[in-house]
């Protein structure tokens, strides 16, 4: 949505100068959400989202003019056109003028405390028992709400009135100034620093008309409760058998919470909302996600069973476990969730969910183990593509685990990424899409014999996934980061068996793919061949905290563990944007002497060591005599002529 030049007259009502009550409450019954918008935006966010929401909407109910006196009074001179006639509509320019006067006021009294804002709580709109705040953008929202917040209040005003009104310079600064602005020129040039894209400001991110509820601190409210009705003796005992828990712990029963009773939340948790998405569906959509999955199983009409995974979701019981990836919210739905699966996997009745944000896997255990509780599981997908919406752990039992394939996956089969040149073994699949059961994946220390990965064929390519212990299975892939591609051929097979071992060490971490890119070959001192280094990369699905692991593979069984040489935590390095890196090892040769070897990526010309060990190259390979023991600084410069120093 791109910003609009004028805002269109009300109902025909349009004059010259300045507008009466009757013409400004006409303009905001019709502008509301677009004035609402603007008071949101030029708020401080050092309000908080759910308070900023609710002075946006108290600021615009309280910018009528009270009188017509008023209203000619405290308004801007109107906008005007080439031939003087009024731009807008003159009660909406009245209107947003109060609007911003109000909103830097605000700026104001939260700079100096928030007695002001405690003095008014009195006023109108007020929301009890609910938090309300608008909807989740994605990464440029977040930045531009980052960026707007560092602003002045009349700077984030300069560039809200521009980008998201659409008003030139000229009417940006007359708006500024009747708003009570010294100086509108310097806020305007504050705002040319605001590079985001003008449309971002029309994303529900800024919507206070379009929200989201949640609960506020219930034990606060539960504690301040019991606090008052200590003062009642009759009424404590009242209350206490009101607040006993006496219908269970689902949704329906005493002991649910207040977000639960509400009536609109409540018809999120009916399984007769749940989205069913038709079979044929995804055929025809121009997106390749989650959403378009069907819903699928023998149980998908089991009400009983949905209720009761609804209920888990929205209120755990106290015999109920969960478990969430990093950075995966665990709070009830916020509508209505789209059903992926119901039925039967191994001994448990699962079902499967997904809400936009996650993946939510409910599982309870069939027969004896029934008094065990249920199982929660939490994945965040957001920006799933077709590739990373391929398969999901539908079910895990100790020693295997199987998977629900897309409707669009053709074929399925077990490869063992520990035996390269071995066949990949036929998977068959059920008419819901479940897999049979693969293998568990050996020994997280390393001394695993097989490593059973799920290689699936969709309308494009053969892809190897594996499991990590979450809902999604990890992509493995290899290439440079330029021009990373599913894995293909025994050349990559081979470095991935030798590779395969590192996957522990990003087990239960939110791991979406894992990339392994052999960056150097390196001839070994004293005839010993050759050896490869190899740069592991992890991505997560929350962006932050990915994993680097530069390995070191010399001459062995084509199966034998590599030996990591270095690592690092959110680092840039064998990424797309920083792709070059550098590691070292002291390494024995056979005759028994030891030698640091180094490599580095292409973009270095030369290397050099000092500490313990000193020596340098030119190129991009180093090799020097050393000790055992000996410890050395590896450094490089590269091909531009800066320095750069190894993966730490």
């Amino acid at each position: 949505m791109s910003p609009s030049r004028a805002v269109p007259s009300s109902a025909g009502r349009r004059t010259v100068g300045a507008a009466g009550p009757e013409q400004a409450d006409a303009a905001l019954v019709e502008h509301y959400a677009r004035l609402t918008r603007l008071g949101y935006l030029v708020l401080p966010s050092s309000l908080g989202c759910g308070r900023r929401v609710l002075v946006a909407h108290r600021l615009v109910q309280r910018s009528l003019p009270r009188s017509r006196q008023a209203g000619e009074a405290g308004g801007p001179p109107s906008p005007r056109g080439p031939e003087g006639a009024a731009a807008v509509d003159p009660g909406y320019a009245d209107l947003r003028v109060r609007v911003v006067r109000a909103a830097l006021e605000a700026q104001g009294a939260a700079g100096r405390g928030r007695a002001r804002w405690v003095r008014g709580a009195s006023l109108l709109p007020q929301v009890w028992g609910l938090r309300l705040f608008p909807r989740s953008g994605g990464a440029d929202e977040l930045a531009l709400e980052e960026t707007l917040s560092a602003l002045p209040g009349p700077c984030r005003a300069a560039h809200v009135l521009r980008a998201l009104e659409g008003l030139a310079d000229g009417e940006v600064c007359r708006v500024l100034a009747a708003a009570g602005v010294a100086d509108p020129g310097a806020a305007l040039r504050e705002a040319d620093a605001v590079t985001a894209p003008h449309a971002l400001l029309a994303s529900p991110e800024f919507d206070p008309c379009s929200l989201q509820a949640r609960p506020t601190d219930l034990l606060c409210r539960r504690r301040r409760a019991r606090a008052a009705l200590a003062g009642f003796g009759a009424l404590v005992a009242c209350g206490a058998l009101l607040v006993m828990p006496g219908g269970g712990w689902g949704p329906d029963g005493a002991s649910a919470t207040a977000s639960v009773r509400d009536p609109v939340n409540r018809r999120a948790l009916e399984p007769a909302a749940l989205l069913r998405v038709p079979p044929t569906s995804w055929q025809r959509s121009v997106r390749t996600d989650f959403t378009v999955w069907p819903a699928r199983g023998d149980r998908t009409r089991d009400r009983g069973l949905l209720r009761r995974a609804l209920g888990v979701w929205a209120l755990p019981g106290p015999g109920d476990r969960s478990t969430a990836t990093p950075g995966t919210p665990t709070g009830p739905p916020m509508g209505p969730p789209q059903l992926l699966y119901a039925g039967v996997v191994d001994e448990a009745a699962v079902v499967l969910f997904h809400d936009g944000l996650r993946i939510v896997r409910y599982a309870e255990p069939r027969g004896p183990g029934r008094a065990r509780g249920a199982v929660l599981d939490f994945a965040r997908v957001d920006g799933a593509d077709a590739v990373g919406s391929n398969a999901l752990v539908v079910g895990r039992s100790p020693g295997r685990v199987r998977y629900l394939t897309a409707p669009w996956v053709r074929a399925v089969a077990v490869r063992d990424l520990l035996a390269p040149g071995a066949a990949p073994r036929p998977l068959v699949r059920d008419a819901h899409g479940v897999t049979g059961p693969l293998a568990g994946h050996g020994d997280p220390a390393g001394r695993c014999r097989s490593w059973e990965a799920l290689e699936v064929r969709d309308a494009q390519a053969v892809r190897l996934m594996s499991d990590l212990g979450e809902l999604t299975p990890v992509r493995l892939t290899s290439g440079a980061p330029s021009a990373v591609h599913d894995v293909s051929g025994r050349a990559e097979r081979r470095s991935w068996a030798r590779t395969a071992y590192l996957l522990s060490s990003v087990r239960a971490g939110g791991v979406r793919s894992v990339n392994a890119w052999l960056f150097a070959r390196q001839t070994l001192p004293e005839g010993n061949g050759a050896a490869r280094w190899l740069c592991v990369r992890a991505e997560t699905w929350r962006g932050t905290g990915s994993r680097v692991l530069a390995e070191f593979q010399a001459p062995a069984e084509p199966s034998a563990p590599g030996t990591v040489a270095a690592r690092a935590e959110d680092s840039r390095a064998c990424g797309p944007r920083e792709p070059r890196v550098l590691a070292g090892v002291l390494w024995k040769s056979a005759g028994g002497r030891w030698y640091v070897v180094a490599a580095g990526s292409g973009e270095f010309a030369s290397l050099s060591a000092t500490g313990g060990v000193v020596g340098s190259s030119r190129g991009r390979l180093l090799t020097v005599p050393a000790r055992a023991g000996d410890r050395a600084e590896l450094n490089g410069r590269l091909a531009d002529g800066r320095r750069a120093g190894a993966l730490r």
